[in-house]
C-alpha cells in the first residue's frame, strides 16, 4: 500500500480512546450488565447439574469389560481420579458459549470445590441420568447460550453506537449468531481432531514430541487471535451476515494487525488480570457478589469498546482506501 502521499489522513482509531469509550458507553447504561449479572449468579446461588454418577457407570462397565483383559489397578485409579474431578465440573457451565455468549466468572473459578458452599447454603445437585440426557442438556444450553448471547451483544453494540448505526433486529442477530457458531464448532473439530491424532500418534513414540507439536500449535494459533477476536463484530456493528462478518474481520486484522494486536492485547490483560481480583472471595461469602458485579461491568465495557474500535477502525480503513483510489486516479484528495 502506498501510503506516501496520504500525509492528510486523519490519525487511526487509538487502543485507548476506545477503552475510554466503552467504559462512558457502559457507565452511562449500567443496566447492560444485568445479563451477565444475572448469569452468574444464578451459576452461584443456584442448583448445580453434574454428570459424575453417569460417567461413573461408564467407568464401571468400562472395567468390567477390560478386568479380563488385565487392566491394571494402577490406570484405573488414574481414571477415576479424572472422572471424578470432570464430575465436579458444574455441566451448567455448558451455557457459556463461543464467540457470541453472556460473558461468566463463575463458569472460570471453583472448579475443583463443586457443590459450591453459598451464603445460602451447600448447592443442591442434579444428576444427569442418561447418555441421552446428557446430550439433550448439551443440546437445549448450547441453544440458550447462543440466544442470550446473540441478544445481549446485539443489545450492547445498539446502546454504545445507537441503533441507527448497530441496529440489527433480534431475530437476525440469533440467526446470523446460530450460523457463526455453527462455522466456529465445524472449523474447530476439522483442526483439533487432526492435530489429536497426530499429537497421540507421536505421543506414543516419544512424549517430547507430543510436547513440541503443541507448542508449535499455540504458536500458530496467536497469529489467528485478532482475526478470530472480531468474527461476531460485522454482525452487531455493521449487519452483515456470519461469512461477511467473518471477511471483514479477516480484513481488518490484515490491514491494522499492529494495533489490533495491541487492542485485544489489552482486552486480555485487563480482562484476565482482574479476573485474579473479582474470585478472591470465598464462595460462602456475599462479597463474592462485589466480584461478580465487578466482572460483569469489565466485561460489558470491553465489550463496548471492542465494537467502538471495529466500528472507528474500518471508517479509518474506508477513508485510506478512498484516498489511493483518488490518487490512482489523479483526483487530488481533500484535507481530513
Amino acid at each position: 500500500m502506498d501510503m506516501q502521499k496520504l500525509e492528510s489522513l486523519p490519525p487511526p482509531p487509538g487502543v485507548i480512546g476506545s477503552l475510554r469509550a466503552g467504559f462512558d458507553a457502559v457507565s452511562s447504561h449500567v443496566v447492560l450488565i444485568l445479563l451477565p449479572l444475572a448469569l452468574d449468579v444464578f451459576l452461584w446461588l443456584g442448583p448445580r447439574l453434574s454428570v459424575g454418577n453417569l460417567y461413573a457407570s461408564i467407568l464401571s462397565d468400562w472395567f468390567d469389560f477390560n478386568r479380563r483383559a488385565g487392566f491394571s489397578a494402577q490406570n484405573a485409579d488414574l481414571i477415576t481420579e479424572r472422572v471424578e474431578a470432570f464430575g465436579r465440573i458444574n455441566f451448567l457451565n455448558w451455557v457459556r458459549t463461543l464467540p457470541v455468549g453472556i460473558p461468566s466468572l463463575l463458569s472460570g473459578i471453583f472448579p475443583d470445590s463443586l457443590p459450591l458452599r453459598t451464603p445460602l447454603g451447600v448447592q443442591e445437585v442434579f444428576q444427569v441420568p442418561s447418555l441421552f440426557g446428557m446430550l439433550g442438556w448439551i443440546f437445549v444450553l448450547t441453544l440458550v447460550g447462543w440466544i442470550g448471547g446473540g441478544l445481549y451483544f446485539r443489545w450492547v453494540s445498539g446502546t454504545t453506537l445507537g441503533e441507527d448505526e448497530a441496529g440489527i433486529g433480534p431475530m437476525r442477530a440469533v440467526v446470523q449468531t446460530f450460523v457463526l457458531s455453527v462455522i466456529w464448532v465445524i472449523s474447530l473439530m476439522v483442526i483439533l481432531v487432526p492435530l489429536l491424532l497426530v499429537v497421540t500418534a507421536l505421543a506414543m513414540f516419544s512424549p517430547v514430541l507430543a510436547n513440541g507439536a503443541v507448542l508449535i500449535f499455540l504458536i500458530v494459533s496467536f497469529w489467528l487471535i485478532v482475526p478470530l477476536f472480531f468474527t461476531p463484530h460485522g454482525i452487531f456493528v455493521d449487519k452483515q451476515n456470519a461469512l461477511l462478518s467473518i471477511l471483514s474481520s479477516l480484513k481488518l486484522a490484515r490491514f491494522t494487525l499492529p494495533t489490533s494486536s495491541m487492542f485485544v492485547f489489552a482486552v486480555f490483560m485487563l480482562s484476565t488480570g482482574l479476573n485474579y481480583l473479582w474470585s478472591v472471595p470465598s464462595s460462602d461469602s456475599w462479597m463474592l457478589l462485589v466480584g461478580i458485579a465487578g466482572h460483569a461491568f469489565i466485561t460489558t465495557a470491553l465489550l463496548s469498546a471492542s465494537f467502538v474500535y471495529y466500528h472507528d477502525m474500518n471508517a479509518w480503513l474506508r477513508i485510506v482506501f478512498d484516498r489511493i483510489q483518488q490518487q490512482k486516479k489523479g483526483v487530488p484528495t481533500q484535507q481530513a
